[in-house]
């Protein structure tokens, strides 16, 4: 459920579907509801109701029907643009947070269903000619002119909206706060497990290759379907790649073996590779379902599409390493490296893979720094980075906080730059390096 409600909030489609279809049924209903009610409607209300003949109705209807069209395809093609400009100036990666903005979603909404209403509740109007009596919905065209309004209101938050969600530092914030509620959905009942490995182990030589069924990006591991099929065939099934890893149909992602050591028969084999591979999702994009490392990723290519030579934007890059520490932080105080599941008699029946906090180190780190080596100010942040992770980690910090340090000294060395600012980092490279002593 939670995988099928991603999928669908990260899409532009279903909210504006579902007032399509209230609106046609409103557009049905409501008139009926008119007919029914005739001169029974106290006068106190009919007031406060659009109060024309057929054809000023008609006029309304037509008027609110072509404008919001007009409106709603204005709206499509401000978010086409946004799109390209979030793809082109930051990463095609925060594409999926922007269509996932319920401003979006809701704008677009109330726009296609006002002019599905509008176009609905036209078809009823009559005049009154040989073939009929006037009929006027006056509830359904006052409603029509009520969400007119609406649009018109929710077109001006929309701009407004738009304008604030282009700038880097929002989008960065954005990114921030999915990653917060990944950490706190995948890790955050974490703290209380025991006896989890500080590695994932070699399988035996006897194990089985666990292949992928689908080619595509590790979306997610239904840990209580691979767990039931573990218990079923007295095995241990462990997944060798890390959440977000493109996955290649038919190729081993991981392997499968009995916890006795003896073969299994061939069903029992057969039935756990086949049920262990469905337990396994891809999807086309990577997503931050069960990967923490995901939002660590969008700050990384932020970083770099700010360093790279068209979009020269060092403060941006500044910016989202920021938000990778931050997230190094978060990450850090919580439990990282390999998952186990274990039966109720705490065997150990299923190993996943996750990132430790040596590989958050080096998809934040590393091509920043090879991209940003000739940048003061990269570097400085960098540096800042090291030492607040290693002050979140102290006294047990891991020795790629020290590679990465001994890396930034030598790129620092290597640069020719003012007596000053080389001053200034090496004084944070000494800070950073008081902070890993025990």
């Amino acid at each position: 459920m939670r995988r099928t409600y991603e999928g669908l909030r990260s899409r532009l489609w279903p909210l504006p579907a579902l007032g399509v279809a209230l609106a046609v049924a409103a557009g049905v209903g409501l008139p009926e509801l008119d007919r029914s009610l005739g001169y029974s409607v106290p006068p106190r209300v009919t007031g406060l109701l659009f109060g024309g003949g057929a054809e000023a109705a008609r006029t309304v209807l037509q008027t609110i029907a072509g404008s919001l069209i007009t409106v709603t395809a204005l709206t499509f093609s401000l978010t086409v643009v946004a799109l390209q400009m979030a793809s082109s100036q930051y990463s095609p990666r925060l594409l999926r947070t922007f269509s996932a903005d319920p401003y979006v979603q809701v704008t677009l909404a109330l726009l296609l269903t006002a002019f599905t209403y509008a176009l609905t509740v036209l078809r009823t109007v009559r005049t009154g000619d040989a073939s009929g009596t006037e009929f006027v919905p006056q509830m359904s065209v006052s409603v029509a002119f009520v969400l007119a309004l609406a649009s018109v209101m929710c077109l001006v938050v929309f701009l407004s909206h738009l304008v604030r969600e282009l700038r880097a530092e929002i989008m960065l914030i954005a990114v921030h706060k999915d990653a917060e509620r990944t950490v706190d959905r995948v890790l955050g009942d974490e703290g209380a497990e025991r006896d989890q490995p500080a590695s994932s182990p070699r399988p035996p030589g006897e194990a089985l290759p666990l292949l992928a069924a689908r080619s595509g990006f590790l979306a997610a591991v239904d840990e209580d379907a691979l767990l039931r099929a573990a218990m079923d065939a007295d095995a241990v099934v462990l997944v060798d790649r890390l959440p977000g890893s493109s996955l290649v149909a038919g190729t081993p992602c991981g392997s499968a073996w009995s916890r006795e050591r003896a073969p299994l028969c061939p069903d029992t084999r057969d039935r756990l590779l086949r049920r262990a591979a469905e337990a396994i999702v891809t999807g086309h994009e990577r997503t931050d379902e069960q990967d923490v490392a995901f939002a660590l990723r969008q700050f990384t290519d932020v970083a770099l599409k700010a360093l790279s030579p068209g979009v020269n934007d060092p403060t941006t890059a500044v910016h989202a390493l920021s938000h990778s520490s931050a997230l190094l932080c978060e990450l850090a105080r919580h439990r990282l490296g390999p998952r186990a599941l274990y039966d109720g008699d705490r065997r150990l029946r299923v190993l996943l893979n996750r990132p430790d906090l040596p590989d958050l180190l080096d998809l934040a780190v590393g091509q920043p720094l090879r991209y940003g080596a000739g940048e003061p100010e990269v570097l400085a942040r960098l540096l800042a980075l090291l030492h607040e992770v290693a002050w979140v980690v102290r006294p047990d910090c891991p020795a790629a906080l020290a590679t990465y340090l001994r890396r930034l000294r030598v790129t620092v060395a290597e640069q020719s730059f003012p007596a000053e600012e080389q001053a200034r980092l090496d004084r944070l490279a000494w800070r950073a390096e008081q902070s890993m002593s025990p």
